[in-house]
Parts: C-alpha cells; structure tokens; sequence
C-alpha cells in the first residue's frame, strides 16, 4: 500500500460492563446488556459495509468480550487481533502510538477499548473535519458503551497524528 492509500480507523468503545464485587476493573465481564449490545455493533458494522481487516484490542476482559461477540457478526475472514495491554486506560496520544505500529498493509482497523481514550482520540484524530451530523452528535453524546466512529485517512500509519482523520460516521446503541 502506498503513503496516500485510504485507510480507515473503526473506534468502537466496548459494550456495558456488569460491576461484580471484588472482581479488578480489568477482569470486569460485559453485562447481559453489553451482549447484546456487542452483538447490535457487529451488525451494524455488517450493515455499514465494514469487515476490518486488522483489531487491536484492550486486554482488558469486557473489550476481549466485546471483540468476540462482534467478530461472530461478521463476515467470516482471516483478520488479526491483538491484544494490547496499552490500550487499557490509555490517553488519546498513547492510543496514537500504537496505532503507529499497525502493519502497512492494513487498511481497516478496528480499535476496541475505553472511555475517556476512545472520546479522546476520535476528537484528537478528526477535530472539526468530517460529517457535520456525526460531529454535532458526537460532541453532544459523548462516546456511550457500544457506540462507533469510523474515521478515514490517507497515508501511512506512521503519519497517524492529531487532525490527520476525518469523521465519516458516529453510531450509539440503545443503552
């Protein structure tokens, strides 16, 4: 791929987590709720059209949940996933790093992870570009469980920086 190929970046915040008692934040599992909604994302993925084609992944455990659920959605396709203990509680500009190590020959990818750096990194990344109504929704409803922006650009991975993207698309899912 060359250095102005389109490429796309598909945040997906995980879907609603249970709080069990005792249990670390990073082993808290989805809810029946966040199930559902995993599965709702994957289908609205399916429906928009997007088979990522490379998922990096929270270790924490409701993402590696969440990504499962999703990824039985989707049409079925080798794509790699990695797991990345970076991801889990990162800022905008962590996120950012590890998204500069994404293999050259990726043109999706799918980013599972968390509240604040997934609200972060989509204003980061596409400031005021992108579609308008997706901007104004976004600003104003933040980045709920389930929810997904898909962000495009044109270069290599390595150039991935604040304002290089564009907001294409913002999804919710019923809370």
């Amino acid at each position: 791929m060359s250095a102005d190929t389109p490429r796309r970046i598909i945040v997906l915040r995980h879907a609603r987590a249970d709080w069990p008692n005792q249990v670390a934040d990073h082993e808290r599992p989805l809810a029946d709720r966040g199930r559902l909604q995993a599965a709702e994302a994957g289908q609205w993925l399916v429906d928009s059209g997007i088979n990522p084609d490379h998922v990096l992944c929270s270790s924490a455990l409701r993402t590696r949940e969440t990504w499962k659920l999703v990824a039985h959605e989707l049409p079925k396709r080798h794509r790699r996933a990695v797991f990345e203990e970076r991801v889990y509680e990162a800022s905008p500009g962590q996120i950012i790093e590890v998204l500069q190590e994404t293999p050259d020959d990726t043109a999706d990818l799918l980013l599972v992870g968390h509240n604040p750096g997934v609200l972060g990194l989509t204003q980061v990344l596409a400031g005021d570009h992108g579609d308008t109504d997706a901007l104004n929704r976004l600003r104003l409803n933040g980045f709920p469980t389930g929810a997904i922006a898909v962000l495009s650009f044109a270069g290599s991975w390595k150039g991935v920086e604040p304002g290089v993207a564009k907001l294409d698309s913002y999804h919710t899912l019923p809370e």
